[in-house]
């Protein structure tokens, strides 16, 4: 039987996923907590809808570097700690501590091969938005919870010489107990745990996943990979769910039931 083997969420977006034994899918279908909090160049707009491109603000598809910022978010508190080299901030967000946290980002970047993406007019200075617990800086209008398959990713790994985990995919679950690429072929609905959901379609992949999460170097064509070695039409891995009647608590060691 297919269970939840990691559960992930990113407060930041962008930034790196905090590990969760258990995350709240509101009935819109984001995930509580998710992409509650984005640094936007200093020339994007708050967003009136609850997206935001990522071509706005800072991504790791743009910036491998920020693969290497240890990130934790405190929901009672509402901190932010910011870890890099020797760089160790934290701060709430008032206006002073989100100042304080676009700095410390700012100079960590500055030290780093893509300290030339923040020379061009309109970049700095960087401000975070959010108020750090309404998931609203998706990339797509809807919400979506993002899944993949644990054998997927380790099939992918076995064909290139860099490491490849399941950080790299910044997926919502990671379900065990399936073949490789299974997930692609599921349709009509999926249990988890207590929610119910809906296949929406396959996730295609960015250049977001060729950084190593742990160096920030682009370290594996893994795009390519996808489509010559997999012999994919587009580089694709994991899949889009909503939830049918509501949302719920789904919890590591969840079983994972499709719809015959």
């Amino acid at each position: 039987m297919p269970t939840v083997s990691a559960l992930y969420r990113y407060p930041v977006k962008g930034f790196t996923p905090e590990r969760r034994d258990h995350l709240v899918i509101q009935d819109d279908g984001r995930v509580q907590g998710d992409r509650a909090l984005v640094f936007r160049f200093a020339d994007a707009i708050e967003p009136e809808d609850a997206t935001f491109p990522k071509s706005r603000g800072l991504a790791l598809m743009t910036f491998p570097t920020l693969a290497r910022i240890d990130l934790a978010y405190d929901d009672e508190r509402q901190t932010l700690r910011l870890r890099v080299d020797d760089i160790d901030v934290e701060a709430d967000l008032s206006p002073a501590g989100r100042a304080r946290l676009a700095d410390a980002v700012t100079a960590y970047l500055r030290t780093t091969s893509d300290a030339k993406l923040l020379a061009p007019d309109g970049i700095l200075p960087l401000g975070l938005l959010g108020d750090g617990r309404t998931a609203r800086f998706q990339d797509r209008p809807r919400g979506f919870v993002s899944l993949h398959g644990a054998a997927s990713v380790e099939a992918l790994d076995a064909t290139v010489p860099a490491p490849v985990d399941d950080r790299r995919f910044r997926s919502n679950i990671v379900v065990g107990g399936t073949a490789a690429w299974t997930e692609l072929e599921w349709r009509g609905r999926v249990r988890i745990g207590e929610v119910e959901f809906e296949v929406q379609k396959p996730i295609e992949r960015c250049a977001a996943i060729t950084a190593n999460p742990d160096t920030g170097v682009r370290d594996a064509r893994l795009l390519r990979v996808l489509t010559t070695e997999f012999t994919q039409d587009e580089p694709t891995l994991g899949i889009l769910l909503l939830p049918v009647a509501g949302g719920g608590t789904i919890r590591e060691g969840d079983e994972v039931v499709v719809a015959a």
